[in-house]
């Protein structure tokens, strides 16, 4: 069986969908669309629609929709009510009563429902996960995110919590298998716009993991950083790179005073680990793939990326009201 699929949405990401959807077995894009165009030339020889009731006379089985936030919903209860299979760009939708109307839409017809949450499909975080399920880090203690970089000018209808911070709320989730029980966080407005630039959260996760994310786009240095931290030693993952490396605690003793006080009593061996790195937006259209015929995948759901979102508009609601809120 080949999946017919179509994109709407041919900005900065859609051309990037385009690039790999076109790479996917089993799957054939047939069209695309886009209100403003084809600016970046995605099209080829396929029909360029405007809309996304032209995708669906086309005929279509699934949809990546790439549209801009507010547009989620809209988008989405169209192609549920076609009988089409959609996957939508993270955040799921602008808030949560719209993200709990578009997730709902999906699972009441059976169809699959996905949300491009693209970070946990990262070589180095897939491969921090196979080694926290096989318990190399033994109990874990406390996981820290760093997301920094310069502004990116395409984003005009989110604040850096929505569109930045949703990532490592979704791979902090997925990464320790636990929702968040609470949280609390500061924001910064430096941009003259509604929405914040900054944000420092911490929280805790419902299995007592302790969690801190540190996002900006206010920087002029990028950073993609993920610690683990847990009995055995220390986890960092990479993702600009898809590195990732292990600090273990060790048993051997340092005879040199000064190192000693500054690195504590023992240390242990530091690992660089070699694996398959496959582009993650690749990753991630084959898992899609995999949940429309049936297969086993992981995939993030629509009840996921609710999820995710209702964690980011606590962060927002923490810093306008200054204190934790519960979830």
């Amino acid at each position: 069986m080949t999946i017919r699929t179509g994109l709407i949405g041919l900005g900065m990401m859609g051309r990037h969908h385009a690039r790999v959807m076109r790479s996917i077995e089993g799957m054939e894009l047939v069209a695309v669309a886009d209100p403003m165009g084809d600016k970046h030339g995605v099209a080829g020889d396929l029909p360029l629609f405007e809309t996304v009731d032209q995708l669906i006379e086309h005929g279509v089985d699934a949809v990546m929709c790439a549209v801009p936030t507010g547009m989620h919903e809209e988008v989405g209860l169209k192609l549920a009510e076609a009988g089409v299979h959609a996957m939508v760009e993270k955040p799921i939708a602008e808030n949560v009563q719209a993200g709990e109307r578009l997730a709902g839409a999906f699972a009441e017809v059976g169809l699959i429902g996905a949300v491009g949450h693209i970070e946990r499909f990262n070589p180095a975080l897939q491969e921090l996960r196979r080694r926290l399920d096989d318990g190399q880090l033994g109990q874990v203690y406390q996981v820290s995110t760093r997301r920094e970089g310069p502004f990116p000018a395409r984003i005009a209808d989110v604040g850096v919590v929505k569109d930045l911070a949703t990532h490592d709320i979704d791979l902090t989730a997925w990464l320790t298998r636990s929702s968040y029980a609470r949280i609390s966080a500061e924001t910064v407005k430096v941009a003259g716009r509604a929405y914040e630039d900054m944000v420092l959260a911490v929280g805790r996760l419902e299995n007592g993991v302790i969690v801190n994310h540190t996002v900006n786009w206010l920087s002029a240095v990028k950073e993609r950083s993920t610690v683990v931290t847990g009995e055995n030693g220390v986890f960092v993952a990479d993702t600009l790179t898809a590195d990732l490396r292990f600090f273990e605690n060790g048993t051997v003793r340092s005879t040199w005073q000064p190192v000693e006080n500054f690195r504590g009593v023992t240390e242990g061996d530091a690992f660089r680990y070699a694996f398959e790195k496959q582009e993650p937006l690749k990753t991630e259209h084959e898992a899609w793939r995999d949940a429309i015929l049936g297969k086993p995948s992981e995939y993030v759901s629509m009840a996921e990326g609710l999820n995710t979102l209702r964690v980011a508009e606590a962060m927002i609601e923490s810093a306008s009201v200054g204190h934790e809120i519960e979830l």
